[in-house]
């Protein structure tokens, strides 16, 4: 049975637990991240990332946010190290937004929020596939990257120019020859917790790696993201615009430093 979610007050957030019970587990995600209770752990790896640009495949409009999705049948594109065990492949990665200044992303640092946030989804090359590797706490490593308003970001410009085509639900174009290591902030410096997915099912099943520091994109970027609809092409128009979660409470957690 398919449930319809959204980020609208009928449907929003607030309402996913009617449909999908794990949004109360005790490892839900987005999560505020307190500096000053985070603590530094020596035992965590820096993250190694290889990315191929020729597994880019294609963009498309999920009615929730655009994915970029990737070839991941082999081992070309992938990361280690961070709080992993092993291999994850690219699976795909998206952005989460605001429709305004200082509102967008999922995650926050002391309360605060940047204007968006990139995840670039990677699965457990000890699993099978991406439907196996969400049935296991350590199936998903998620990399969130903090997008704030400044500067436009060259490297993000492909994408911006290929949301045109993809303006309304279910629109699917294809994206060739991308290497999304030109999203990634200088330092890969991190914060690592076990949590979930930020959009239904919730599944409990990532290792998260949020990167202490942000990128910048500039308000035309940002308004490029904002022009996509979460309707299709025959419905009334609807604007694309806060579709993120808010932060879930830690229930214990710890929140590992890759740094002092």
């Amino acid at each position: 049975m398919s449930h319809s979610w959204g980020y609208g007050p009928d449907n929003g957030p607030d309402t996913w637990h009617h449909s999908f019970p794990n949004a109360v587990g005790d490892h839900q995600s987005p999560v505020d991240i307190n500096t000053h209770e985070a603590k530094y752990d020596p035992s965590l790896k820096p993250l190694s990332i290889k990315y191929d640009p020729s597994t880019a495949k294609y963009i498309w409009n999920n009615g929730h946010s655009f994915n970029v999705e990737f070839d991941d049948s082999d081992n070309r594109s992938v990361v280690s190290g961070g709080a992993m065990e092993g291999t994850y492949r690219l699976k795909q990665f998206h952005i989460h937004w605001g429709s305004c200044e200082g509102h967008g992303s999922e995650h926050t640092v002391d309360g605060k929020k940047c204007e968006a946030e990139l995840h670039l989804v990677h699965w457990n090359t000890k699993y099978s596939s991406f439907g196996e590797a969400v049935k296991h706490c350590d199936g998903l490593a998620v990399i969130g990257v903090f997008m704030k308003a400044g500067a436009a970001r060259p490297e993000l410009q492909p994408v911006i120019y290929a949301l045109k085509s993809i303006p309304t639900k279910g629109k699917e174009a294809p994206f060739l020859n991308f290497d999304p290591a030109g999203l990634l902030p200088k330092s890969l410096d991190f914060w690592a917790y076990g949590g979930s997915l930020t959009t239904p099912p919730l599944l409990e099943c990532v290792v998260w790696h949020v990167l202490k520091q942000p990128i910048t994109v500039c308000n035309e970027q940002l308004s490029a993201l904002r022009s996509l609809f979460f309707s299709d092409e025959h419905e009334s128009p609807c604007h694309m615009v806060d579709n993120f979660r808010p932060p879930q409470p830690l229930k214990g957690r710890e929140i590992r430093a890759s740094f002092h």
